[in-house]
């Protein structure tokens, strides 16, 4: 897997990589439940139209889930939703912003994400270290590979 360097912004992170997979086949990696947790997460609940409510299970060991609500879907070209976690203090869910765009390249995709709404710096790095071990998984699954049924377990900082 091939890690990028994020750009820090005033209140995020941004965070590039490209896909061997057409934009219609990488949006629906973040919109179908079961395409979702082949890259970010061990289970996943998805209602994806504006409002509608979405909950990853990012780790079994610490039952830690990212939720919050989609805002824009624009396939195949973009999707926003809020983000947050329950059961972690500091970042309640839907406290922070995530949009994602998919540019066509040949016949590949480039994956923009840009996450927003971070208070402070160590909420900036951990965002970058979680997305890169996600988004490293989603080329691989966007491609057709294989991943992990666990993604975060055995990569958290602390081991």
């Amino acid at each position: 897997m091939s890690t990028t360097e994020a750009t820090y912004l005033d209140d995020g992170v941004e965070l590039t990589r490209r896909i061997e997979a057409p934009p219609e086949t990488v949006f629906a990696f973040f919109t179908d439940p079961v395409r979702f947790k082949t890259w970010l997460g061990i289970d996943a609940e998805v209602d994806p139209k504006p409002g509608g409510e979405y909950r990853i299970l990012l780790t079994d060991e610490t039952r830690v889930s990212a939720c919050g609500r989609y805002v824009e879907l624009d396939p195949p070209r973009r999707v926003v939703f809020t983000w947050g976690f329950e059961g972690r203090a500091g970042l309640p869910p839907g406290a922070s912003t995530v949009e994602v765009t998919l540019t066509p390249d040949g016949e590949a995709t480039v994956v923009v994400l840009r996450h927003t709404g971070l208070d402070g710096r160590d909420w900036c790095d951990f965002h970058v270290w979680g997305w890169n071990i996600g988004l490293d998984r989603l080329v691989i699954a966007g491609a057709g590979g294989e991943t992990s049924p666990r993604p975060y377990d055995d990569a958290r900082p602390d081991r």
